[in-house]
């Protein structure tokens, strides 16, 4: 059985940093992109950063200079640096991967983690 993980998440004041993980586990191999996603309350899930095995990145606009994505290949293990939130960062953040099993290749989600920014 696949599964991704993710953890992290929480209650953090304006301004202040987080680090999300997310830990993909089972008979599998991670041969493309990883990625994250959040969801806001009332909204679409909507794209946040992707890197591929090579270490090359890409951001949304709005997250660009705050969040860096980066992964450990040989840990199957994705993380997302969340640096200067603000309470517009609040979302239940997912993490995805690009995954080849037994059962043939697909794309993965985790099971989200809430990110709450406040004062």
């Amino acid at each position: 059985q696949v599964q991704l993980v993710e953890s992290g998440g929480g209650l953090v004041q304006p301004g202040g940093s987080l680090r999300l993980s997310c830990a993909a586990s089972g008979d599998m191999f991670i041969f493309g992109a990883m990625a994250w996603y959040r969801q806001a309350p009332g909204k679409q899930r909507d794209l946040v950063a992707t890197i591929i095995r090579t270490g090359s990145t890409n951001y949304a606009d709005s997250v660009k200079g705050r969040f860096t994505i980066s992964r450990v290949n040989a840990q199957n293990t994705v993380y997302l640096q969340m640096n200067n939130l603000t309470p517009a960062d609040t979302a239940v953040y997912y993490c995805n991967a690009d995954i080849e099993s037994k059962w043939g290749r697909g794309t993965y989600w985790g099971q989200g983690t809430q990110v709450t920014v406040s004062s």
